[in-house]
């Protein structure tokens, strides 16, 4: 194994050994600290701004967006948050975020009609630019990815019939309404979920993942031409409710893939909240022990083929081996969970809730 075969290894194995330690601390409540050595850090974000949009960079750069407008920027690895949340945005509700480095990020407000926008900064924050607005009333925005610096896509919920798909070539500064032709029909009562950022996913230079629910079936569609053409492939997830069906995506590469859902009603089981695809999402598979309740985040641990992290408002799992097999540890509230390259990860939620997973090193 070569050096940098054993660094991506131990930071592999740091960071499940501190999801694992996660069940020997006391839960924390919004503003502390959990008092272990390695497991989720919360940090002081100072707002109590409810964060679905979240995009670590790396172990110090960490964007998040939420309720009120709010935008707020790391660079020390959340020991601090700068607000630096779009002037006049404070009806605006952010549910995604996807960030390039400390200064350029993309931001997606969701909402029927006009409330659906997208604004971009190159400065950190100090200045955004609108560069979409949504002015089709059957429109409601829900989530976007990007597959490099320059080339993303936004989704929207189906008009017409279909999933109406907005791309970008120049890294989110102009915007442009796909051809439909390629989009199979949507199911009646179908819909994306804007709970994590995670209903439109990407992995690699050209494929990507819309995550579906509230129709008969729970549904992922995938595209490998950056959303020009699409096949539909049911779930195991429950749907058949307009509360029920997969929330959120997470594909490691361009075959491996995990979903999760469920039913977002408190009062309501999520039975079976967990699949998974070894195939590029051409076919899925329940997870055998699957996560307890619903879950509307997840990420693959950096460098791991077998770990990842699922999160949602009753707690975080753990998967050891690909999504098959879920145990839980930490019982914290949480909406969204993302990974970075170097080896660390993050996950925020409600009341402000942002934390990082902190190893013993």
């Amino acid at each position: 194994m070569t050096s940098m075969g054993k660094t991506r290894r131990m930071m592999s194995v740091g960071l499940i050994g501190a999801a694992l330690a996660l069940t020997l601390a006391a839960p924390a409540r919004a503003g502390e600290t959990p008092t272990a050595a390695a497991g989720w850090q919360l940090t002081p974000t100072g707002t109590d701004a409810r964060f679905r949009g979240l995009a670590p960079v790396d172990r110090r750069t960490a964007w998040a967006a939420g309720s009120k407008g709010t935008v707020l920027l790391t660079t020390d690895g959340g020991r601090s948050w700068r607000n630096v949340s779009p002037a006049g945005a404070g009806d605006l509700e952010f549910r995604d975020v996807e960030a390039f480095d400390a200064r350029r990020a993309v931001v997606l407000a969701i909402g029927e009609g006009e409330a659906s926008r997208v604004l971009r900064t190159e400065d950190g924050g100090a200045t955004w630019t609108e560069s979409f607005r949504n002015t089709d009333a059957r429109a409601f925005y829900d989530c976007m990815t990007f597959f490099d610096h320059r080339h993303g896509l936004a989704m929207s919920d189906p008009v017409d019939g279909k999933y109406r798909i907005l791309s970008t070539r120049d890294g989110g500064r102009s915007w442009e309404v796909l051809p439909s032709a390629g989009m199979p029909d949507a199911l009646p009562g179908e819909a994306g979920f804007a709970a994590s950022g995670q209903c439109l996913v990407s992995a690699g230079p050209r494929d990507v993942w819309i995550a579906t629910g509230g129709g008969a079936t729970a549904r992922v569609l995938h595209s490998a031409d950056r959303g020009l053409n699409w096949t539909a492939t049911d779930t195991p997830i429950p749907a058949g409710d307009p509360a029920r069906g997969v929330f959120g995506l997470a594909f490691r590469d361009r075959t491996h893939g995990i979903a999760v859902g469920g039913d977002y009603r408190k009062d309501q089981p999520s039975p079976q909240a967990g699949a998974v695809s070894t195939d590029g999402g051409r076919t899925w598979r329940p997870s055998a022990t699957p996560p307890p309740a619903y879950r509307s985040g997840v990420a693959w641990l950096p460098h791991s083929r077998t770990a990842a992290l699922a999160v949602g408002p009753t707690g975080t799992d753990l998967t050891t081996d690909g999504g098959r097999t879920w145990r839980t540890v930490d019982t914290g509230s949480y909406d969204t969970v993302d990974c970075t390259a170097d080896g660390s990860c993050w996950a925020s939620g409600e009341k402000g809730r942002i934390a990082r997973l902190a190893t013993e090193d």
